[in-house]
């Protein structure tokens, strides 16, 4: 049975008999997974370095304060010199829409590489099972020697190292990442002292517990059962996506060698299960792209050291499209694919409005809402009197001196304000301020008036808002 897609045909049959192979781990086996060199280890130990720059970022210091502070009581987030608030709420949208698209775009030229690469539980995970091969054997023969074994002295301090390595690095986690909301010298002190709120605790006591038993315990599960990006990247790869893959044309069928001997009549697969041994999810990659592969590439590293120990070409197992594998077709061009290309659109799009919004700044909000209940009052001598709310946000690091005055209206006098404001920085100060006309100097309803706050500490800052002045028909 086949079906036709895409010009090509795809054996149902074959499909079938090659996932009913999978073997999915629900738990009841210990992965212990075989640490190897190679270039897509180097590449692991790339990635997970990101993860300790991210969480050395609060320590950095910048002009006396935190370089990086979501500061979410005062409600901005500072960067270096860039403070953003609510009010450009709209870049964060942008940021974020950004690193969604590069995620998917990433997956479907190159599957789940996030996952591989960067995913907080697989780095964890990886630190966490490093320390417990250190220890308990990095094989699962000598992990269950080690468990078998009867409790001795020597047992019982292995058990009690492992398991306090793991609660400092889940302590060290879990304050790092609330060091993002908060001053990191600080809270350290505060936590120190026994001094921290009961929200730095609780945030504390949930991120060294779920670092604790997610990567120390539930490992591969979590990326089995609880991660839902898992699931949704099936939906983003395509027959051109390049994935870690076993060219089985190549290499069945398996079997042993001698040393310094090949059979012609088997395949260059001889069957020594390493790639397997090395994988984190504990699936047989020889199977069959599975939802358990994370695109690590270990069993690459892995399958290239057999090859050049039996003296043939690497490559038996590599990142290889559907498309190649199963139809001896190159994969097309990323800048061919149309899905690929709307990626880049939309991500070139974000990052164009993040970059605008950055290099456009404001140190400064200025607005005035105009009173609606009523549009304007008639006083007693006559003159027409208009109502306005002025907010003005301090957007800067120092304290502002404001002087409201008004302009572009012949006879408009400004009323209700008391001389200078002091704006604190982070602040919004709102006055209500009254704007007078004499009734003569109106030629129609609807007169255009400029607001100017000039900010006497700081006049480069000055700034000004048009508005209009609403009088009887």
């Amino acid at each position: 049975m086949s079906e036709k897609k895409d010009n090509l045909v795809i054996n149902v049959d074959e499909i079938y008999a090659e996932t009913s192979n999978w073997h999915v781990n629900a738990g009841g086996i210990k992965v212990v997974a075989k640490r190897m060199a190679g270039r897509f280890r180097r590449l692991k130990w790339f990635g997970m370095s990101v993860w300790l720059i991210l969480f050395l970022g609060p320590y950095f210091r910048w002009n006396d304060s935190q370089a990086i502070l979501f500061d979410i009581p005062n409600q901005q987030f500072n960067f270096f010199d860039i403070t953003v608030f609510p009010q450009d709420i709209w870049m964060l949208s942008l940021t974020l829409l950004f690193f969604a698209i590069l995620l998917a775009a990433v997956t479907s030229v190159a599957g789940r590489v996030f996952c591989g690469y960067f995913c907080f539980q697989t780095v964890w995970t990886d630190v966490y099972t490093f320390i417990e091969t250190k220890l308990e054997g990095d094989t699962p023969q000598k992990a269950n020697k080690f468990k078998n074994a009867a409790w001795s002295i020597n047992k019982v301090s292995r058990v009690l190292t492992k398991h306090s390595l793991w609660l400092i690095i889940a302590a060290l986690t879990g304050v790092s990442f609330t060091a993002w909301f908060t001053d990191a010298y600080q809270l350290w002190h505060d936590y120190l002292t026994l001094q921290a709120s009961l929200t730095a605790w609780l945030v504390l006591g949930t991120f060294t517990v779920g670092t604790y038993v997610f990567a120390g315990f539930m490992r591969e599960q979590v990326c089995f059962w609880l991660c839902p990006y898992a699931r949704l990247q099936g939906v983003m790869y395509d027959q051109d996506t390049v994935l870690p893959s076993y060219d089985a044309e190549r290499g069945e069928p398996r079997g042993k060698i001698k040393k310094g001997h090949l059979d012609t009549q088997k395949g260059s697969c001889i069957d020594c299960k390493v790639c397997v041994a090395v994988c984190p999810t504990g699936i047989d990659i020889r199977q069959g792209q599975q939802e358990g592969c994370i695109t690590c590439g270990m069993c690459i590293d892995a399958c290239d050291s057999i090859m050049e120990k039996t003296n043939q070409p690497t490559g038996l197992i590599r990142y290889a499209s559907y498309k190649e594998l199963h139809h001896n077709k190159n994969a097309v061009s990323i800048f061919k694919r149309p899905r690929v290309i709307i990626y880049s659109l939309i991500l070139m799009a974000a990052l164009a409005g993040i970059g605008y919004g950055f290099s456009n700044l404001s140190p400064t909000e200025f607005k005035v809402v105009h009173e609606r209940q009523p549009l304007f009052v008639r006083l007693s001598d006559g003159s027409i009197q208009n109502k306005y709310t002025l907010k003005l946000l301090n957007k800067t690091k120092q304290p502002l001196i404001i002087h409201y005055s008004i302009q572009g209206l012949d006879g408009a006098s400004l009323h209700g304000l008391r001389g200078e404001l002091t704006i604190e920085p982070g602040k919004v100060v709102p006055v209500t301020a009254l704007v007078r006309v004499p009734a003569d100097k109106l030629s129609k309803d609807l007169v255009p008036i400029v607001f100017i706050g000039t900010v006497t500490s700081m006049p480069h800052l000055s700034i000004k808002y048009n508005s209009m002045f609403m009088g009887p028909k």
